[in-house]
């Protein structure tokens, strides 16, 4: 089961090929994600200049589905105090309206997850609302429709996990055992998301999940409670659990976060358990950070909490596999649809005077009256 290392083996790979439902038009995979201009994204007030390149893309495709679904953009502050547009933002009536969220249905979801969040649970409800590149949003569209309904939740998870989970039986937002308590870690880590479940032989499963977006695994180091110390020591998890590097970025939160899921577990909260990152495939760095994270762990042993990555594109392909293909075109088309940039890219570099235009028909000639 979830504590046996085979199951890794058994997990699919990611990769860059998308489920014929997603690629109707048969483009297949693209080439990797591209340098936008600068030109471009201002074209389209998708300009940050601190932007990485998978951030200024993914930004890039956030206007482009604000604007294909006529949003009102949104505003934000500049470094000098400046009011300005931006792209990837919707206005404050658009959001409170909840469009940031693909169907009603999930922004319902969402409203209810807000009005009954833990006690101590972190939500920049701004963001929520009217950021379309934050995770925030992304993670409510991923899976308040599976909250909604938790058999549609057990066949996805059959898909990305396969033998995990017989029956999903619950999904907690914002989710973490006890803030704060020293049984715990002492602090307010906690997970994006928490899957309860039963495993076909009856036993207590859960997965607690990290999404990753645009995010470059750079966040603010937190201080790091002591408790750590004794967390990384007994749990197995890691081949030098003093090691710092654990406790920097790019891969603190991704330590802190599997401790508590292995704690859990010490605790008798489940029987197994996993610990589920997921983020796109071409967002280097978030899939650097998880590949760097992985090299710190110990060979998995029994009744330890395993570490797992799935892109998000596989698991909007195992969204679109158990049928749900109308919400899978959705999630695609606003998060991964990398061709959408391409063909902006290919707009923006097609010659537009007829000067210009005769010389793509004619090159030789133009070369004749340079000569």
């Amino acid at each position: 089961m979830t504590n046996d290392p085979a199951l890794m083996q058994s997990l699919p790979a990611a990769s860059l090929n998308t489920h014929p439902i997603l690629d109707p038009s048969g483009l297949g995979p693209v080439p990797g994600i591209p340098l936008v201009p600068e030109s471009l994204r201002r074209r389209h007030h998708a300009f940050i200049a601190t932007d990485q390149r998978f951030r200024a893309a993914a930004r890039l495709l956030q206007a482009l589905w604000r604007v294909d679904r006529g949003l009102p953009i949104g505003t934000y502050t500049d470094p000098e105090g400046r009011r300005r547009k931006l792209g990837s933002r919707i206005s404050m009536a658009a959001g409170l309206a909840g469009a940031n969220f693909l169907s009603p249905a999930i922004a319902y979801v969402a409203s209810r997850e807000l009005a009954y969040r833990e006690i101590g649970a972190v939500y920049d409800v701004d963001r929520l609302h009217m950021n379309l590149l934050s995770s925030q949003p992304l993670v409510f569209n991923l899976f308040a429709p599976l909250k909604r309904d938790l058999a549609l939740a057990t066949k996805v998870v059959a898909e990305i996990l396969p033998g995990l989970m017989a029956e999903v039986t619950d999904i907690l937002f914002e989710h973490a055992p006890a803030r704060g308590h020293l049984a715990f870690t002492g602090d307010h880590t906690a997970f994006d998301l928490l899957i309860r479940g039963r495993t076909p032989s009856g036993k207590r499963a859960f997965i607690a999940v990290e999404v990753k977006y645009s995010e470059s695994c750079q966040e603010p180091v937190p201080s790091m409670h002591s408790r750590y110390a004794e967390l990384s020591a007994s749990s197995g998890l890691f081949i030098q659990p003093e090691a710092a590097s654990l406790r920097a970025n790019p891969i603190q939160q991704l330590f802190r976060q599997h401790c508590l899921a292995q704690v859990m577990l010490q605790h008798d909260l489940a029987d197994c358990g996993i610990y589920l990152f997921i983020a796109p495939t071409l967002n280097h760095l978030a899939q650097g950070a998880a590949a760097t994270y992985a090299q710190h762990l110990a060979e998995p042993q029994s009744g330890q909490a395993l570490f797992v990555n799935v892109a998000l594109e596989h698991l909007i392909e195992a969204i679109a596999e158990v049928g749900e293909h109308n919400h899978a075109r959705a999630l695609y088309r606003r998060y991964c649809d990398w061709w959408l940039i391409d063909g902006e890219l290919q707009l923006d570099a097609a010659p537009s005077t007829p000067e210009a235009l005769a010389v793509e028909a004619d090159p030789a000639a133009s070369l004749e009256q340079a000569s």
